[in-house]
Formats: C-alpha cells, sequence, structure tokens
C-alpha cells in the first residue's frame, strides 16, 4: 500500500481533477441566521399564543394524515386550508389567532410530507408543550426589519408588532422568512433564512480523512485532534444536583417546574457550545480542504437505546446509555450534515470496516496493531507507535474511490 502524505504542506494528488478551482464551493441551501429576541412580558404572552395555535393547527394535520388507509386518501394542503377558513369563522380561539401563522403550519406540514414521501426525513409527528415553541413567518419585506443602533434591531411579527431582537451580527440581506421559536431555557430566538454565500476551497486538491470518535471528537490524517467542548466540571456537578432534586419533585408541581427549567440553562448552554465548535470546525475544513472524507456511519442506530422491551429486555443498558449520550456530544452527525451543506460535492463517505486495525503505512490488518483506545502500533512494520484515530483517519482519507 503507498503510503500517502498528510502534512499541512503536502503536494497535490496526481490525478485529482474533482476539485478545481471551478467546481468548489458550497451553496444552494437554505441557512439560518439566528438572533436573540427579546420581547417584553405583553409581547411574550402574543408569541405564546402563536405558538400554541401553529402547533394546534399542525398536530390536526398530523392526526388527519393517521387516519389514511388503503383506498381512502388524506386531505391535501388545499383541502386543510378550507377547513381551516371554516374553523376560523365557528371557534373564536382560532379566529383570534393569526391566520398567516397558522396557514403556514399547514404548508410546513405539506412539506414536511413531501420530505417524507421523498425519503430524505422521518415521518412528521406530534408537537408538544414546552418543547415545540415555535412559528414560521413568510413573505417577509425589507421595511419589515430594521436596525436601531449598533446592538439592537426589531422585526415586525403579526398581531404582536415591533419585537426587539439582539444585533449580534449584521442581519442577511435578501431573507424572505424568519422563524421564531422558544427553547425549554425559556429563551426566544428568530431565524432568519438566507442562501449562504459559497465556501471555496484552496483548489489544491487537498484530501482530509476524518474519524469520530468519543475521547477525541474529530482526529484529521494531518494529525490534528479536534476536541468538542461542553460543560465545566462545575456545570457539571451542578447539573448532577438539579437532576437530584428533579426526581425527588412531585409530578405537576410548581417546585418540579421550576426544577426542570433551571436544568433547561445548563443544558442549552452546552448545546450552543457544541453548535458553535461544529460550525467553527466545518467552516475551517472546507475552507482548507478541496475533498473531504468521513466514515460512512449510521448515527441514528449507534445511538439507539438497548433497553429493548419487556419480554426481550435489553442488556448493558446503562453502559450503552453512556455511549449514546457521549456519541451525542461529539457532535458526529451534526459535523457531517454541515460539511455537506458547506462542501457541496466535496464530502465523501467511505467503508468504516477494519479503518481503525489497519496500519496506514503498510496496509497490514490486525485487531493487534490496536493496542489500546489511543495508541496503535503496527505488527508488520517498523512505523512506530502512533495515535490510533490519527491513524484511522489517515486510512480514511486513503480509502476514497
Amino acid at each position: 500500500m503507498k503510503t500517502q502524505d498528510f502534512s499541512p504542506g503536502r503536494k497535490p494528488i496526481a490525478g485529482c481533477a474533482r476539485a478545481t478551482a471551478a467546481a468548489v464551493g458550497g451553496g444552494g441551501y437554505a441557512n439560518m441566521s439566528r438572533f436573540r429576541l427579546l420581547p417584553t412580558a405583553e409581547q411574550e404572552e402574543a408569541l405564546l399564543a402563536h405558538c400554541r395555535d401553529a402547533r394546534f393547527v399542525w398536530n390536526l394535520a398530523v392526526e388527519q394524515q393517521q387516519h389514511w388507509q388503503p383506498g381512502r386518501k388524506a386531505p391535501g394542503y388545499v383541502e386543510q386550508a378550507a377547513q381551516l377558513t371554516d374553523a376560523r369563522a365557528e371557534y373564536g380561539c382560532l379566529r383570534a389567532g393569526s391566520q398567516t401563522v397558522q396557514q403556514q403550519a399547514l404548508r410546513d406540514f405539506a412539506q414536511a410530507m413531501r420530505n417524507f414521501f421523498t425519503g430524505t426525513h422521518r415521518r412528521p409527528t406530534w408537537r408538544k408543550a414546552g418543547v415545540h415553541e415555535g412559528f414560521r413567518q413568510v413573505a417577509v419585506k425589507p421595511h419589515h426589519v430594521e436596525r436601531l443602533n449598533h446592538r439592537l434591531g426589531q422585526v415586525w411579527v403579526p398581531k404582536v408588532g415591533w419585537v426587539r431582537f439582539r444585533l449580534s451580527r449584521p442581519v442577511p440581506a435578501g431573507a424572505k422568512s424568519y422563524r421564531v421559536t422558544r427553547d425549554r431555557a425559556g429563551r426566544w430566538h428568530v431565524a432568519f433564512a438566507h442562501i449562504p454565500d459559497r465556501i471555496t476551497g484552496p483548489g489544491d486538491c487537498s484530501v482530509v480523512g476524518i474519524d469520530r470518535g468519543v475521547a477525541v471528537s474529530a482526529a484529521l490524517s494531518t494529525g490534528e485532534l479536534l476536541r468538542g467542548p461542553g460543560l465545566t466540571p462545575g456545570e457539571s456537578k451542578r447539573l448532577t444536583v438539579l437532576q437530584q432534586q428533579l426526581a425527588r419533585c412531585k409530578r405537576g408541581s410548581h417546585r418540579r417546574a421550576k426544577t426542570k427549567r433551571r436544568i433547561a440553562k445548563p443544558k442549552a448552554r452546552e448545546r450552543d457550545r457544541r453548535k458553535d465548535w461544529v460550525e467553527e470546525t466545518s467552516t475551517d475544513l472546507a475552507r482548507r480542504f478541496d475533498v473531504i472524507r468521513v466514515e460512512a456511519l449510521d448515527v441514528r442506530a449507534m445511538s439507539r437505546s438497548a433497553r429493548g422491551t419487556i419480554e426481550n429486555p435489553g442488556a448493558a443498558v446503562a453502559q450503552k446509555r453512556g455511549l449514546n449520550r457521549a456519541i451525542s456530544r461529539s457532535g458526529w452527525g451534526q459535523l457531517v450534515a454541515r460539511l455537506q451543506h458547506k462542501a457541496l460535492g466535496r464530502v465523501e463517505q467511505v467503508p468504516a470496516a477494519y479503518t481503525s486495525q489497519r496500519c496506514s503505512a503498510c496496509g497490514h490488518v490486525a485487531p493487534g496493531n490496536r493496542k489500546s483506545q489511543a495508541v496503535f502500533e503496527c505488527q508488520a512494520c517498523s512505523a512506530g507507535r502512533c495515535n490510533a484515530d490519527v491513524n484511522a483517519a489517515r486510512n480514511i482519507a486513503g480509502d476514497g474511490r
């Protein structure tokens, strides 16, 4: 097996015609630029009413879809829109809400069903209060978004008025829609949809392999070890104490609801840090390399629960639960998804079999080559010890077809 050079100063790989300067780059996907929304107490009540209406209409559409049987056609968007008009005329609670918010929920459901039938997404499911709080607004005009000063902006929301948001960066030009959401920590956000600028590679046919792991979130074939950020030891200890308090709270009590909100804050902080790391890492890789190769892993299946059923209980459930949480904290799926968005057409998935047991220098495959989780030493050649994750990443980089 020929040894590949993956050093930062490597020469372009001969015969690589895929990633020329004209071919590299992403684009064509809708990106969301999110800002922290700052509603007043009165505006927050109105926003929650919009969220309730959107969730109610969505769940009605889900219920109608579940009544489908062979020979019986489920109503489409046009028929459901007519039903919504009749329902608004009959029920004052719906009539008091925004018609555009409710109709947009039906459009979103119709799009979700199309995505399901094309095989790109799962079937739409129920939305739960306190978990899925949000609504979408389309046909946004330039005068619907204003800048107040260098710190604040404001956006027009139907039947709510002007709502301020934190202007952490410029609002993307040409945004035609936005989505307002409320997370479990009680924070409001507004996200503007837009087509981002292309991210072009260096144009030198450079290749990088990425090995995803738990101890090291992403190991590159260049020798870099990337670790996703998480909670600090103090924050983790505080979260454990809050979770223990939650276990002692009576269900339905105000104390339990308050504890759940306190738990949601550090979890949201951890999620934000992981998302920020994924965005920065994926942008950096898309700019530095023309071809990015990753393992073809079914992350959803790998992080599935092992508890089984009552008749067939699972084994090592607690250990598998810990592994699932570690996979989620490492952001395996998010990293590859964002790479596929930003480096469109430049991400290749290769088989994961034996990448951790094969020597990247001579190609010898043996379980004994892997001395430990972090140490790799080939039994057939004198390449010496190296990091096991980096060795796997070099195998991934050299496995493209």
